[in-house]
């Protein structure tokens, strides 16, 4: 953690600061302070987290996302502050003294204080910061104030103003006044490295509510961009032990190892973030729910840290080691793997997201003990048929990201699906593939796993599977409640059309065209059509419903990154009210809004956790804003 006293600024009368906060889950990327008048200009230096993806939330159009950019905090300039009252009025008496020459003239002379019997005390000691300054300015300072200006009238205590600790805002219940409070913490810092959450601790000053509320929301939430932030936090909570037991998360998907060191031999000296310090934060903090990890840091996870997050920690919700595939971290992995493992595990969300170095006993250790388990990512891992079959029925499935796992066969796919009583609620679900290396499901198989599916399904990808124009009447229930949808190879556009509209060729679809009931797909991924493949002539027809009005609340398209710069080009494209999009290797069709249709669809879902656009290839463990690491692999990777 870092924490930056408030510094005092002080101007004249004339001049206003006015703070401007972002407010985080929605998240913008970065807190501005401006003021009116001659202020400095804030640092024009800015660092942005590695490989970090955001979404940006102040354009109208989805999939628009931004680097994770923090600005700086503009520094005013700091003027000393005089806080001593100012020199009391002096109850003077002043008397007229006439020249000598003109005894009886009124118009020259000069005006005197009175003598001391009328009240006048000399040449008083006046304080003025702190020294003894000339004690005649403080004698004709108070004869000022005789002759010129009044003393102000006292103000009287208004009688409805509430005492101290009973104010509206500090009323509110626990809970809004902490949710209050949490739109003002900045996760990241700005520029990288500078101080951040400097405007909240003022709120640990005024009152013991709202302190009490704001510590909550620091500590709620630790997020580690680098390692000197780590090292703050941990010698804080090893200072006052109470902070610790406030702590619920520890995020470390923002970690960037080269924002203070550029190479490994610094970073090693420094000794702030290692296997032996996080073992120590992780004892300090016994109430944790979710442990955030990545490759960056996977070599500080060994085997004592492993097994403190598997078997020390109770209340242990969710743990996502996304991407880890070092050596260190695998002979961490197989070396738990001795010890005695309870019977089952707190866990509920687990993510292994392209771990694809863990042997397959890892899953077969792992699997059969979740029986608390919603959130499962496997893609990209050595996961078997026996392990995924292993997996306890007491278990409630909502997210399963099995894209990519090339042990796993279909009929064992299929066969799971159908009977495992743990996936009967699922919610988003990826079998995605890459066609080019891996063949998965083919016609057979698609035409028995379709018919299948759930129908509290919201997001399902088919990706890189082998379709026929069949499966588009298997496919047609699931679009009136699916809002994500990847397609696989070999269908044609006069297919996927026929997801949008009835049909029309005979009068024996009559019946049809009366019950039909609109899609719900917000989001539909065309990525396994390459430029060659793609009939883009008729995409952009006038017999193709897709692209037109109608099609909504159809908003994003995504298409492979080869179209990218022949679609950016095509004035066809905004003729239609669409435009183009890309992060990485991905890229999007984007339906411009229209702000006669109303207020444009945030995106935000119960089941996104966070995330407000569409097409993540990575399922999050914790409801968060998306950036850092987390956010490359949801939006800007190919699968």
């Amino acid at each position: 953690m870092d924490r930056t006293s408030t510094s005092r600024v002080a101007g004249h009368q004339s001049q206003h600061t006015t703070s401007q906060l972002k407010q985080c889950p929605s998240p913008s990327l970065c807190d501005t302070m401006g003021s009116s008048g001659n202020s400095t200009p804030p640092e024009q230096s800015t660092r942005s987290s590695f490989s970090s993806v955001r979404e940006a939330d102040s354009s109208d159009l989805p999939q628009k996302f931004i680097s994770s950019k923090i600005s700086s905090y503009s520094r005013l300039g700091e003027e000393a502050i005089d806080d001593l009252p100012s020199p009391p009025a002096m109850a003077t008496q002043t008397q007229f003294v006439p020249p000598i020459t003109q005894p009886q003239s009124r118009l020259h002379g000069a005006w005197l204080p009175a003598v001391a019997a009328d009240g006048f005390q000399g040449w008083k000691q006046i304080g003025v910061r702190g020294k003894q300054a000339s004690k005649s300015y403080g004698d004709l300072q108070a004869l000022k104030i005789v002759w010129s200006t009044p003393a102000p009238p006292t103000k009287k205590k208004d009688p409805e103003r509430p005492s101290p600790g009973h104010s509206p805002i500090e009323r509110l219940p626990a809970e809004i006044l902490g949710q209050i409070i949490d739109h003002l913490v900045l996760d990241i810092p700005p520029n990288g490295v500078s101080a951040r959450n400097v405007d909240l601790m003022s709120l640990l000053l005024t009152s013991r509510t709202l302190h009490s509320a704001t510590l909550n929301a620091l500590y709620k939430n630790i997020t580690i961009p680098h390692s000197r932030i780590f090292r703050k936090f941990l010698t804080h909570i090893a200072q006052n032990k109470e902070l610790g037991t406030i702590v619920r998360r520890l995020d470390f998907s923002h970690f960037n190892p080269t924002t203070l060191f550029s190479t490994a031999s610094e970073r090693a000296t420094t000794r702030n973030l290692t296997p032996e310090t996080l073992l120590q934060c992780l004892e300090l903090t016994p109430f944790l729910r979710e442990f955030l990890a990545q490759e960056y840091i996977e070599d500080e996870l060994d085997a004592n840290v492993l097994r403190k997050l598997f078997f020390g920690l109770d209340r242990l919700q969710g743990v996502d080691f996304c991407g880890c595939t070092s050596n260190a971290f695998k002979n961490a992995f197989q070396s738990i793997l001795l010890s005695d493992w309870p019977e089952t595990l707190p866990i509920s969300r687990l993510s292994l997201h392209k771990c694809m170095t863990l042997p397959a006993s890892v899953f077969e250790t792992l699997l059969p003990r979740l029986g608390k388990l919603t959130h499962l990512d496997l893609s990209g891992t050595r996961v078997t048929n026996e392990a995924l079959q292993s997996i306890p029925h007491n278990a409630n499935i909502m997210h399963l990201n099995l894209s990519k796992c090339r042990l796993l066969s279909a009929d064992v796919i299929i066969d799971f699906l159908a009977n495992h009583p743990a996936v009967r609620g699922l919610v988003f679900l990826s079998l995605g593939e890459d066609a080019r290396s891996h063949q998965l499901f083919h016609e057979e198989h698609l035409t028995k796993l379709i018919p299948i599916l759930p129908h509290s399904l919201r997001s399902l990808s088919l990706k890189g599977s082998k379709m026929a124009p069949s499966h588009i009447n298997l496919l047609r229930p699931l679009t009136k409640h699916l809002e994500e949808l990847a397609l696989g190879r070999r269908l044609k556009i006069a297919d996927i059309d026929r997801l949008f509209v009835p049909d029309e060729d005979n009068d024996e679809n009559i019946d049809q065209q009366l019950e039909w009931v609109p899609h719900s797909l917000k989001y539909l991924d065309l990525s396994d059509y390459t430029a060659a493949e793609i009939d883009l002539i008729t995409l952009f027809g006038r017999n193709t419903s897709i692209l037109k009005k109608y099609s909504a609340p159809l908003e994003v398209i995504e298409v492979t990154d080869d179209l990218y710069v022949r679609l950016a080009k095509s004035p066809v494209v905004k003729q239609l009210g669409w435009t183009v999009t890309e992060n990485g290797s991905r890229a999007w069709l984007v339906r411009v809004h229209d702000p006669e249709d109303g207020p444009r669809d945030s995106g935000l879902r119960y089941w996104k956790m966070g995330a407000s656009f569409w097409g993540m290839r990575k399922i999050p463990v914790a409801c968060a804003e998306v950036g850092g690491m987390y956010g490359s692999y949801m939006f800007k990777r190919k699968l």
